[in-house]
């Protein structure tokens, strides 16, 4: 079989996988909000109804955006967060699908602000009550199709090399470039030589990052160095978040960076950084937006029809109208202008993965883009920004948190298989981090054997890393098995719950933080697989602030701990039943993730009885057995 119709063949089943996670997606929205009453999406938390506007105006890129207050439901729990697609509706029958569409920029309590996708603010807003919905995004399925659809179109050049290398075809080639060469004294040995290495690559390099290891230090180094020999790099990551931190790291090494996206998802420190607020710095910009006010007045000038009227008045419209046109087509031919100029000059453009589809950035080409947390983007969403590559660099850790994937047919069927995994699969060399820095050796170990084949060593630095408690083990298990701490299920989230196990971490808080300094607190982190838990514990949380005075309390899911680090992390497993049933906690990648947030003090609570028929935490107990650290309620 030849390696076109292998590629063929490959691209065929990644296109169907996608169309079954699209249609679970749409199933998903339709039975939340397309099929649902007012009354019932707004008990839900996707519907605020009815609003009132608070506040109206312009931000970066001269959107209309609306600070809108709910006025029934107050203080109602909600799904709304920052970067979501939502709709607005009016007080005809609303079904999420008629309507306009916004970005949320900011929720606080009651209130929201939406950037507006449409050039005004509708007048019907104005004129009756409205509300709005979370919304179903199908942008993003359909920029994924269209780079399967590029792809499967491509039987040459460097886009076909990639793939075949990727699907293990061809090998990665590499050079010893004199021209390179690469030392930092900031870096160790692994990092340095991973950085070496995309120094030299002609095609592809691979980072794994373990825990703690510098992924994002080693990936920005190797970014720095790569920058005095190549102009314009694009760098990736799948999320906002992951994509902000890059960009403000790469600003602060002094290097010109251009943070290309949405700007109600971008961090409001960032704005600066982007493409908007660099545009509206430039010495055009106020050329601009006055052609653009300009015509926007003869608009409104042409809108306004006399009841008398007149071959005069209507010849005046017709000029009005050519004019309004000219100034629009003039403004936008110099803003595409200095934004190419803008663009042009930077060392480095950062990006989502989604947004590399962006129109700015359609015609460019990159000699060497980098992708940062590989192992959480889904493989068609990697390779958007791939399209329009010579050279690639993948960087992340299989080992934690995967893709999030809503069909579990497309999911056993390999959807959640990401690049990053099919590479590391077929090359034969992979630059592994080996020093992670973060965790106490003890903490570090039972990850490290489990899934990095025993090869992660702790820094010196790491080896401090404990509490000042006489004869304190680093890690500890709470087993429940005997006290009958069942887990309970909100139909309503759809999610688990256990208020036992934090009475019993609440009291084991308690005791500790009572043994440690108060100046500094230490940093505690609870950490729970199910959102339910998380926000049972921070109402139960309330009760315990008198008594943890200063110390910085984060709870949340394992999703959101991802790339963070604390002192103290409480784990709270949630699952207790007979059945043995654990739900999601049979994907240990995520439960590695949690168990390697700690730096000095890792404490698990669980049933052992109920965990412990999966062997990863049946092997977790003994761990902490071994060590002298288990302890039955």
């Amino acid at each position: 079989m030849s390696d076109s119709i292998k590629i063929q063949a490959y691209i065929k089943k990644l296109s169907r996988l996608l169309k079954m996670e699209r249609k679970a997606h749409l199933a998903a929205f339709n039975q939340m909000i397309s099929n649902t009453s007012l009354h019932r999406r707004q008990r839900l938390g996707v519907s605020w109804y009815p609003l009132r506007i608070i506040k109206q105006g312009r931000g970066l890129g001269d959107r209309p955006y609306i600070e809108v207050e709910r006025t029934q439901g107050r203080g109602q729990k909600h799904e709304f967060k920052a970067g979501k697609m939502v709709n607005l509706f009016g007080n005809q029958p609303a079904n999420g699908r008629k309507g306009s569409k916004a970005t949320i920029h900011y929720v606080n309590g009651d209130r929201m602000r939406l950037d507006l996708h449409s050039q005004e603010v509708p007048n019907w807003i104005k004129r009756q009550p409205f509300g709005v919905d979370v919304f179903f995004d199908e942008r993003t399925f359909e920029v994924l199709d269209k780079s399967l659809r590029k792809m499967a179109a491509t039987e040459e050049g460097r886009l076909f090399d990639l793939m075949r290398i990727c699907l293990g075809l061809q090998k990665p080639h590499f050079e010893d470039n004199q021209e390179r060469p690469f030392f930092s004294s900031a870096l160790n040995a692994s990092q340095s030589a991973a950085v070496n290495r995309i120094l030299n690559m002609r095609d592809l390099a691979v980072i794994h990052g373990p825990p703690g290891t510098g992924k994002t230090t080693t990936l920005i180094a190797a970014i720095e160095q790569l920058s005095h020999y190549e102009k314009n790099l694009l760098v990736c990551a799948p999320s906002n978040a992951a994509t902000d931190l890059l960009t403000e790291r790469l600003a602060e090494k002094g290097l010109k960076v251009v943070r290309v996206g949405n700007l109600s998802r971008i961090n409001e420190s960032l704005l600066g950084l982007s493409l908007e607020g660099q545009l509206s710095q430039q010495p055009e910009y106020m050329s601009m937006l006055r052609m653009k006010e300009k015509a926007t007045h003869l608009r409104k000038m042409i809108s306004k029809r006399p009841k008398q009227d007149s071959y005069e008045l209507r010849a005046l419209r017709r000029k009005h109208r050519l004019e309004a046109i000219s100034l629009m087509d003039q403004a936008k031919m110099l803003e595409q202008f200095v934004i190419d100029r803008i663009l042009r000059d930077a060392d480095v453009i950062c990006t989502t993965l989604v947004g590399a589809a962006s129109p700015y950035l359609e015609q460019r080409r990159f000699e060497t883009v980098f992708i940062d947390e590989a192992a959480q983007a889904l493989e068609p969403a990697t390779w958007i920004p791939l399209l329009r590559a010579d050279k690639m660099v993948l960087a992340g850790d299989p080992y934690q948190l995967p893709p999030t994937v809503v069909s579990y047919a497309a999911q056993k069927k390999g959807l959640q298989k990401t690049l990053l995994e099919r590479c590391i699969d077929e090359l034969s060399k992979v630059s592994l981090l080996r020093i992670q820095y973060r965790m106490n050796p003890i903490i570090m170990g039972f990850s490290s054997e489990q899934f990095y084949n025993g090869e992660l060593e702790a820094d010196e630095s790491a080896q401090s890393h404990f509490l000042t408690i006489d004869n304190d083990v680093p890690i500890e298990f709470i087993d429940t098995k005997d006290q009958e701490f069942h887990e309970q299920f909100n139909p309503r989230s759809q999610s688990y719950f256990n208020p036992e196990e934090f009475y019993i971490l609440g009291q084991h808080l308690d005791i500790l933080l009572a043994q440690l300094p108060k100046n500094p607190p230490p940093s505690v982190g609870i950490i729970a697989p199910y959102k339910e838990q998380t926000d049972h514990i921070r109402e139960a949380l309330e009760e315990h602030i008198a008594l943890w005075g200063a110390t910085d309390i984060a709870v949340n899911t394992v999703d959101a701990f991802q790339g963070q680090e604390r002192d103290i992390i409480y784990l709270s497993l949630v699952r207790s039943n007979k059945k043995g049933k654990i739900g999601f906690l049979r994907d240990i990648r995520r439960m590695n993730v949690a168990i390697t947030r700690a730096k000095m003090k890792l404490v698990v609570i669980g049933d052992s009885s109920t965990v412990g028929k999966h062997a990863f935490y049946r092997d977790f107990i003994q761990y902490v057995k071994d060590w002298g650290a288990y302890q039955k309620l």
